[in-house]
């Protein structure tokens, strides 16, 4: 009897900010990995999502948004991107189709600004179809008419970068199954990583934290969201059986923690009773969650308070 021969890699997700890479990586696995909101620059760190499909094991890494950076917390999420590109098995490049494309236009009005960008950097790094291989996602199809994707694969297709060219509605799943053939072809022989069953390797205090952070970029605009931190301090069960949760909120201004709070608190117990209910529904039970804001001055520029809140590579 021959043994049909099991593969398993590392498969990173990357493009710029917004274009639905954590959408992609939660329908897949088929439950919530990764925060997603209509807010750029939700995913701050490296996440990993497994899926374990008969002898094959794909290791998504979601990534941040690529986008140019020099300090801080932006220079930090730059740089997991960039890490996660150089470390992978096989690289998801995902662009995003805009409805505006017509016959006879510039086909790169169609496509996210900035993405010829990642494509030339993709070069730099050693990818095409003969040396490190990459996919182009060409997502949210269902929003154009098909057959004005064809000069779009057609321009990525002369670059010489991608060794695979996919559209697909990471929203809908239209193409989702062909990719993951795909992606299995590409894999190399290993034995899986992680037992059948795993999910993610997030940290139980981690995944928390980002489902604190989803609900405040869901419910508050402007720079709050992005200048918010969550830290889940205390995890610990009572007698009455309830599971007690103690987060901090770390915002950079006194001005912004006013307006996270709300008028009589009423902001953040909006946020609290999401997160919560969320929480519950994770992991099936009930849950007291106690949030507190907290104000460190320019946080997202200082190294040490991007360490202790969970945004440093050194």
């Amino acid at each position: 009897m021959i043994m049909e021969k099991r593969k398993a890699g590392f498969v990173a997700i990357i493009g710029r900010p917004n274009v639905g890479k954590s959408t992609l990586l939660n329908n897949i696995i088929g439950e919530k990995i990764s925060i997603v909101t209509e807010k750029p620059q939700t995913t701050r760190n490296r996440i990993r999502g497994i899926k374990t499909i008969d002898n094959a094991q794909i290791v998504f890494v979601d990534t941040p948004g690529i986008h140019r950076a020099l300090k801080g917390l932006n220079l930090f999420m730059l740089e997991e991107a960039l890490e996660a590109v150089d470390e992978c098995d096989l690289l998801l490049h995902m662009v995003e189709v805009y409805p505006k494309i017509e016959e006879g236009g510039n086909v790169w009005h169609g496509i996210t600004e900035g993405t010829y960008y990642i494509t030339e950097l993709l070069k730099k790094r050693g990818f095409s179809p003969e040396g490190k291989k990459a996919f182009l996602l060409i997502n949210k199809i269902d929003r154009v008419k098909k057959h004005l994707l064809l000069p779009v694969i057609e321009k990525f297709n002369s670059e010489n970068v991608y060794c695979e060219i996919i559209p697909v509605s990471a929203l809908n799943r239209d193409g989702i199954d062909l990719l993951l053939n795909k992606i299995v072809e590409y894999l190399p022989e290993s034995p899986p990583f992680y037992d059948e069953g795993v999910t993610t390797d997030q940290q139980l205090n981690f995944r928390l934290a980002e489902i604190v952070r989803e609900k405040i970029y869901e419910l508050l605009e402007d720079e709050v969201p992005y200048s918010t931190a969550v830290l889940i301090e205390e995890i610990s069960e009572r007698e009455n059986g309830m599971l007690y949760m103690k987060g901090d909120i770390y915002i950079e201004r006194d001005s912004q923690k006013g307006i996270l709070i709300g008028k009589g608190g009423r902001m953040l117990k909006t946020i609290g009773t999401r997160a919560r209910q969320e929480m519950e529904l994770l992991l099936n039970r009930k849950i007291y969650l106690d949030l507190t804001v907290k104000v460190r001055k320019k946080w997202t520029e200082k190294e040490e308070d991007l360490k202790r809140l969970g945004y440093s590579r050194k």
